[in-house]
């Protein structure tokens, strides 16, 4: 059994491998770049190395460093969890030939699989059925040309060592496709150095099954059943469910023995999982369920496999890199209940899902799920590498018992200040559609805006943080034989708000009046503020007196001094925490001191503006 592993990568998976390597006894070494120096994973390991500099190109993609780093560690075996180098063949020969424990497939079926046109041949030479399409070496735009008019539009065209979703056209008409065809070769000689292309027939109602298989050195193959990855976003998978919603033992029987046939096709040993595209304009049916790659490592989405199986795969791939046969027999393995994953990532929904930078303030999650993380509170989420900062899996005795519960778990989360999909993870599993189980790969583009979470939180959530911020006491706003009531104004990630409340419900026992709050509703977590900081000179918004809400930069000023402005009239647009924040005025008045200019830097509660009420100007 193998006594100590280096694990050449970083964040959520290497914590993965390392809490499983902990169980077993094994000995863990973490490689970190400048940028992980106090990561999860390297303060998680048992010794950890420096590999060099924060790109990845100069660190977990230099592949000699990485070796060197288990050779002067003593570890005996290289797990390379799933990215960055888990499955380059060249890298994987070369810890063989030093003398090390590959944690992985063997180099030849890594090639064999990694190229998607030689792949198909190979899986069809195997009796494993392929989408239509052309695969040929012929690559001249009119062989592609009349190869794709005899297919059928609309046809894909698919860069041959492709992945990611990138180097992929639809093509709707013949007069559309040259052009496609260049755009798709461009981005896929840029992203892969290959221009290559296959075609393959458009599916018009997708939906992505891909079956867990696992093979070890001694003839032996199994499959741990079926995985849902329908639900993508610009072919990313945000939510992955085992089993398959509307599979029958009839058709799992069939998917999941053409899975067996294509792993043993390449004397496959290791985790692998062999993806299908299917048409479900009909259903399920084995004859409309087509091979369409193999991805030879661990998937981020096997954890749905473990839930539903109760087996551990990082412990299998330690054991079958040991040399051991398979801990299960095919007979062993049944599916329990059902298990869902969604994929939490430090992004804006708001803005493109650009990534969101910064530091983890509040990282709070809901509870009655497995999470799968690499950072913890007060973590920096860098712009070096992927965005996902965590994976919430749920279990239940059904597929609706699972969507709830991860749903609920998504929907209790909070954090802070970073932005988070998570608001959209739960639009998502409350869609209707998904709900029913009306799934293909095209769900989240048709749906679009319905998914967006909402831009505020609710009149309830962000009255109950108004009493938490007033000063008034429990009497305040009260009229006799009347509701008691009180209205303000505040600042709502930075733009004005007026808010309706009762102050007898705000705050809790002992809760400073005039603290910023965080508004935390729907897996969003706003921050309220009152028009002027706590303790700072001068009084309240009431007297004019705008104060930054946060540290920041200034990016726009659109008043001057002596200025006449309007109520709501935005004055200055702060940046912080990667964020825009537009500063406006609380009434009718004019501009009687300016402190701020673009580009300059402030501190919270400085005072950038002044203003006179018009009947006092």
């Amino acid at each position: 059994m193998i006594q100590s592993l280096l694990i050449a990568n970083r964040g959520e998976i290497a914590c993965r491998i390392i809490r499983t390597a902990r169980r077993m006894g094994v000995r863990t070494v973490a490689v970190y770049s400048d940028a992980d120096a106090d990561a999860l994973h390297v303060r998680s390991a048992d010794e950890a190395v420096h590999i060099g500099p924060s790109p990845v190109r100069e660190s977990y993609l230099v592949g000699d460093k990485i070796i060197a780093a288990a050779k002067a560690s003593g570890a005996e075996a290289i797990h390379p969890g799933y990215g960055f180098l888990s499955e380059n063949a060249e890298f994987a020969q070369a810890v063989i030939d030093a003398g090390l424990i590959w944690v992985g497939p063997n180099p030849s079926s890594i090639t064999a699989m990694g190229l998607k046109d030689a792949a198909k041949k190979l899986m069809q030479d195997a009796g494993v059925p392929t989408t239509p399409g052309y695969l040929g070496d012929d690559q001249s735009p009119e062989r592609l040309k009349t190869e794709a008019d005899a297919i059928g539009y609309p046809v894909l065209i698919k860069a041959v060592a492709g992945g990611g979703g990138k180097g992929m056209r639809k093509v709707d008409s013949a007069a559309d496709f040259a052009d496609a065809l260049l755009s798709c070769q461009r981005e896929a000689a840029s992203s892969f150095g290959n221009d290559q292309v296959l075609l393959e027939k458009w599916v018009t109602n997708p939906r992505h099954i891909e079956v867990q298989v696992f093979g070890d050195s001694h003839g032996n193959v199994v499959h741990l059943f079926e995985r849902d990855c329908s639900l993508q976003r610009r072919h990313q998978k945000v939510i992955e469910e085992a089993p398959a919603p509307g599979m029958d033992a009839q058709t799992r029987a069939a998917v999941c023995r053409a899975a067996v046939n294509a792993a043993k096709a390449v004397d496959y040993v290791g985790a692998g999982t062999i993806e299908f595209i299917a048409d479900g304009s009909e259903g399920l049916k084995a004859d409309r369920i087509w091979f369409m790659e193999m991805n030879t490592r661990l998937q981020v989405e096997h954890p749905v496999t473990e839930e539903i199986t109760g087996q551990d795969l990082v412990e299998w791939q330690l054991r079958v890199a040991s040399g051991e046969p398979l801990p299960k027999t095919q007979d062993e393995l049944s599916i329990n209940g059902w298990a869902m994953e969604a994929r939490l990532y430090a992004e804006d929904p708001a803005k493109g899902f650009l990534p969101s930078i910064g530091r983890l303030d509040l990282f709070e999650l809901g509870e009655g799920c497995r999470i799968d993380t690499g950072v913890e509170q007060g973590a920096e989420i860098s712009p070096f590498y992927d965005p996902m900062i965590a994976k919430v899996i749920a279990h239940g005795p059904t597929r609706d018992a699972a969507r709830s519960a991860l749903a609920g778990a998504l929907d209790d989360s909070a954090v802070w200040p970073l932005k988070t999909n998570a608001g959209f993870l739960v639009k998502a599993l409350e869609h209707p559609d998904f709900v029913a189980a009306r799934l293909d790969t095209g769900l989240i583009g048709r749906e679009g805006d319905a998914l967006m979470p909402p831009a505020r939180p609710s009149g309830e959530a962000l009255a109950d943080a108004a009493g938490s911020l007033t000063r008034g006491g429990a009497l305040a706003g009260f009229r006799l034989n009347a509701p008691v009531h009180a209205t303000g104004s505040f600042l709502l990630d930075g733009e004005a708000v007026t808010i309706a409340y009762d102050p007898r419900a705000g705050g809790e026992a002992g809760e400073e009046a005039g603290e910023d709050v965080l508004v935390a509703e729907g897996g969003q977590v706003w921050r309220l503020t009152p028009w002027r900081a706590s303790g700072t000179a001068g009084g309240d918004a009431s007297d004019g007196a705008i104060l930054s809400p946060m540290p920041g930069r200034i990016i726009a000023v659109v008043v001057a001094a002596g200025d006449a402005v309007t109520k709501g009239q935005k004055l200055l647009t702060l940046e912080a925490m990667k964020m825009e924040h537009s500063l406006v005025a609380p009434f009718d008045g004019t501009i009687a001191e300016l402190n701020a200019s673009e580009g300059g830097q402030v501190s919270e509660g400085a005072l950038l503006v002044k203003i006179e009420r018009e009947e006092t100007a």
